[in-house]
């Protein structure tokens, strides 16, 4: 049975930090099960016509995450959907109810990873401190007991291209998709 027939239509959400690639594994992901695919930033962005940074500076990080839970509600209730969320989608308990609608698939990279890949992003409005690694391991901190409620872990080395990461994905969805959504083995 193919990956894409195991899960049945069921949602695959994409959780971690920022700079795990979320994003390009999650468009490849949908490519490969032939789902569509979401980005939650983005269409927080299209929905206000503001980009993420300016939504932080003007109205706050409390406001972005009331963005981000109407985004992810909405989402949560299509089928055959990618969907690739912010790195602190899991700080508001109410999104774990709507997360809890799929499969939830978090990326885990190392702090040092992170750092190399975001070391000249401008964008993030986390991380404009100036201690970038110190900035991302306090984050990581904060987040990581949260993350690790996830489904399925990916832990991601430097060395890994985003076709890997898919790969090893596709490889263990069977061993968490059946005891989840109670999938019964005679099903073709």
């Amino acid at each position: 049975m193919t990956t894409e027939n195991l899960l049945q239509g069921v949602n695959v959400f994409l959780i971690g930090m920022m700079g795990t690639g979320k994003t390009t594994v999650g468009k490849k992901l949908a490519q490969r099960l032939n789902y569509r695919f979401f980005d939650t930033d983005v269409l927080i962005e299209k929905v206000t016509k503001q980009s993420i940074t300016n939504i932080f500076a003007t109205q706050g990080e409390e406001t972005f995450r009331d963005l981000e839970s109407q985004v992810l509600s909405e989402l949560s209730s299509c089928t055959k959907s990618v969907i690739a969320t912010g790195g602190g989608i899991v700080l508001k308990s109410i999104n774990w109810s709507y997360l809890h609608h799929g499969l939830i698939i978090w990326l885990d990279a190392p702090v040092s990873v992170l750092n190399k890949r975001l070391a000249k992003n401008t964008t993030r409005p986390l991380l404009q401190e100036t201690d970038l690694q110190l900035k991302l391991q306090s984050l990581l901190e904060e987040r990581h007991s949260l993350y690790a409620q996830s489904d399925l872990q990916i832990i991601i080395d430097q060395h890994q291209t985003p076709n890997d990461v898919v790969d090893q994905i596709l490889q263990l969805v069977p061993t968490v998709i059946q005891p989840k959504f109670n999938i019964s083995q005679e099903l073709n």
